[in-house]
This record gives C-alpha cells, sequence and structure tokens, in this order.
C-alpha cells in the first residue's frame, strides 16, 4: 500500500513523565516497606495484614498482566534492556515479582535513545534522525518508546487502583480512628491522591498519541484532566474513609458486594481487550476493581450514559456511606472512641464530601465540552479496506492513504478506540 508512514510522537513532556515515573515506582516501593515497618513496631498487626494483602495482591496483579502480554507478543522484545534474559528466566523474573522493572527499563531505554536523535547535529542544524538514509533502517525508537509506554501506562492504572488507592483508603481510615488529623497528615493524604490522579493523567496523555494531531496537544488539557481527577477520586476515598472508621468490617462486605455489581457490568460490557479468555475474565475482573474507585472506559461507541449511569450509583454510594458515618458519629456509644466531634459537623463534613465529587462532576463536563477531542465516525475512519480485513480492531484514525507505524500498540489502541469513540 502506497502512502507515508506514521510515527507515533514522543515530545519532551512524555520523556519528562517517563523519566519521574520509574523513581517515584521505586519510591513506592521503599515507602510501602517503611509503612509494613512502622505498623509491625506499633503492634498493629491488622493493619500490616491488611496493607500486605494490598501490596502482595496489586504485585502478582501486575506481574500476570506483564507476562500474559510478553506471551501474546510471542516475547518480543524490542529493547536491549528486556532482550537479556531468555524467556524462561524472564518468566521467573515475573514469578519472583520483578519483570515489570524491566518494563520500566526499557521504556527509560528507548526514551533516551529518542531525545538523544532529536538533539540537533551542530554541523548541520539537523536533528540526527532526520538526515540520512541510513536514519531510515534503524528501529524508529520513538515509536517504540510510545508503544512501550502504552503497556507501561496500563500496569501503572492496576497498579494504582489496586494498591494505592486502597492504601491510601486504609491511611485515611487510621487517622480518622485516632483523630490525629494535623497538617502534616492532610498533605500527605492530598500527596497520596495527587500522585494517583497522576498515573490517570499520564494514561490520558497516552491515549493521546493514537490521534493525529496529538503533537497539538496542549498541557492545560492535561492540567484540567489532572484536576477533576483528583478531586473525584479524593471525594470517593474521603468517603470509604469515614465509612470505613467507623464500621471497619464491614467494609470488605461492601468492596466485595459493590465489586460483583461493577464486575457482572464489565462482562455485559463485552470487552476485548486480551487475547485468551482467561485472560479477558481477568481484565473484567480487574475493571470492577478500577470502577470502585474511578470511571474507565473499556467499551467501544458512545459513553455518555454509561457513564451518567456509573458516576450516578457511585455518588449514591458516596451518599449511603456518609449518611452511615454521620449517623454512628451522632450515637456516641458506637462511634469511634478516639475522633468524636459534634452532630451538627459530622454534617457539614458528609455534605462538603458530597459536594466535592459533584464539583468534580462540573470539572468533567467542562473538560469534555471544551478540552476533549470529540471525533465522529468519519474523522475516525482510518486504513484502507485490505488493512482493515487483515486486523479488524485495527484503530481507524489515520487517513486511508497513511500507514499505521510497525510498533503500533494493539491493546492500547482498543482502549484508545473506545477512549475517543
Amino acid at each position: 500500500m502506497s502512502g507515508t508512514r506514521t510515527k507515533f510522537k514522543y515530545n519532551c513532556w512524555d520523556f519528562f513523565f517517563t523519566c519521574v515515573g520509574l523513581p517515584l515506582f521505586m519510591l513506592d516501593v521503599v515507602l510501602d516497606v517503611l509503612a509494613a515497618v512502622s505498623f509491625y513496631k506499633e503492634r498493629a498487626y491488622v493493619y500490616l495484614g491488611v496493607l500486605v494483602l494490598f501490596l502482595l495482591g496489586s504485585s502478582l496483579l501486575t506481574q500476570a498482566y506483564s507476562w500474559l502480554w510478553y506471551s501474546y507478543d510471542e516475547f518480543e522484545r524490542k529493547t536491549k534492556v528486556e532482550k537479556l534474559p531468555s524467556p524462561r528466566q524472564l518468566k521467573l523474573l515475573h514469578v519472583f515479582q520483578l519483570g515489570i522493572y524491566f518494563r520500566h527499563a526499557g521504556v527509560l531505554e528507548m526514551a533516551t535513545q529518542s531525545l538523544y536523535k532529536k538533539i540537533p547535529d551542530p554541523e548541520n542544524g539537523a536533528s540526527t534522525h532526520l538526515g540520512s538514509a541510513a536514519d531510515e533502517q534503524e528501529p524508529d525508537s520513538e515509536s517504540i518508546a510510545v508503544s512501550l509506554n502504552h503497556d507501561l501506562s496500563m500496569l501503572r492504572i492496576i497498579e494504582t487502583f489496586s494498591e494505592s488507592a486502597p492504601q491510601l483508603t486504609l491511611m485515611l481510615t487510621i487517622f480518622l480512628q485516632s483523630g490525629h488529623l494535623d497538617l502534616v497528615t492532610v498533605l500527605k493524604a492530598i500527596g497520596s491522591a495527587s500522585a494517583i490522579a497522576f498515573t490517570v493523567t499520564t494514561y490520558h496523555r497516552s491515549m493521546r498519541s493514537y490521534l493525529p494531531d496529538k503533537e497539538k496537544q496542549q498541557i492545560t488539557s492535561s492540567v484540567i484532566y489532572f484536576i477533576w481527577n483528583l478531586v473525584l477520586i479524593s471525594s470517593r476515598l474521603t468517603a470509604l474513609a469515614l465509612f470505613a472508621s467507623v464500621l471497619p468490617c464491614f467494609i470488605f462486605a461492601h468492596f466485595i458486594c459493590s465489586w460483583l455489581v461493577l464486575f457482572f457490568f464489565a462482562w455485559r460490557s463485552k470487552t476485548d481487550f486480551m487475547e485468551s479468555p482467561c485472560g479477558e475474565w481477568l481484565y473484567r475482573a480487574t475493571v470492577g476493581l478500577i470502577w470502585y474507585f474511578d470511571w474507565f472506559n473499556v467499551a467501544e461507541g458512545k459513553t455518555r450514559y454509561r457513564t451518567a449511569l456509573y458516576h450516578g450509583y457511585i455518588l449514591t454510594d458516596i451518599c449511603i456511606l456518609c449518611a452511615v458515618w454521620c449517623w454512628k458519629m451522632s450515637t456516641t456509644a458506637a462511634a469511634a472512641p478516639d475522633f468524636l466531634i459534634e452532630p451538627m459537623h459530622a454534617l457539614i463534613t458528609a455534605a462538603c464530601v458530597v459536594a466535592v465529587y459533584i464539583l468534580g462532576l462540573i470539572l468533567k463536563v467542562i473538560y469534555y465540552k471544551f478540552f476533549h477531542p470529540n471525533l465522529d465516525r468519519d474523522e475516525l475512519s482510518g486504513v484502507s479496506t485490505e488493512q482493515q480485513s487483515v486486523d479488524e480492531v485495527d484503530f481507524r484514525m489515520m487517513r486511508s492513504t497513511t500507514e499505521v507505524s510497525a510498533h503500533y500498540n494493539k491493546r492500547m489502541r482498543k482502549l484508545a478506540k473506545n477512549f475517543y469513540s
């Protein structure tokens, strides 16, 4: 097929997020270990057990996805770092929960190589990857970096909502039960919530790479996206923490019941993300987990009504959780022993949590009204009919005379198709 080859764009902001991501990931591991040690020294064995459950479960889940994706790609590895271990050794690394670090290092390798090739040549002033025909034969490090970063962004989403979000809820619950809500505690909670929203924002930027005009993306769009996600996630986690602070045992029943409902709707959405039946069921179960905290689009087509139904469900759930907390606060004997507040103050707090979620919905509407690309089917129509017959899930965002880069990521193109359709 004739036509130009479209290369994914990997700009300086993407490189910055990649470089920041790996140190933050390592820092998160260190902080998790310190938190576990702190619980052990304080003999808070129940909290320690819950924390270990979050950490171990999240690690097993992300490593399982990483291994499945390697197997789906027939262990094709595009970076020198990933090629170091053999397939057998790579499997052992995933068993020992170390496989995802090679993905991080691989993305960083290709991102650095891509940025290096963009440095202008001092002799002719041209970028090093634009000058000669020999460069055309070199690996497209820019497209490879974007493709690998797509998988990494999805793994970060899974890790965030299977570990970071539950862990922040646990931290807020402990603070509420102890009643020690000082400025440092509040700043820690805001920082943790910001880290979660930041992960969602990097996923959003990863999806943007599939748009033909990705290079025109303004940082304002990502800032607005970050803010409304931060507001919605903070409200949701606060409501869960309020409920867990007075009824700690029932929060697990609440999660299981909610997850079953959300898992059912994920199944009814007929998702098609993984390449094996078992992998797809795992994905649907993971979607139910993510939906417990935040919205995640998984199905093609207009999502306005599905999104409205989801947020209506979550808003109702937040109202119920806050109402139960207010009721327990008004019953002194049944309330948390170290944290008692006046019924009127409890009512104001609960109302603020609900109002913050509504504010987040308003900001989300503003984003989708003014900043989100609204593409109709003509604009989403893609490659030629011959190529569509070969790859039915081909993401149709390029013109019919354009050939998609050889390093595209099929899995993430499915999610991008859902995200922008």
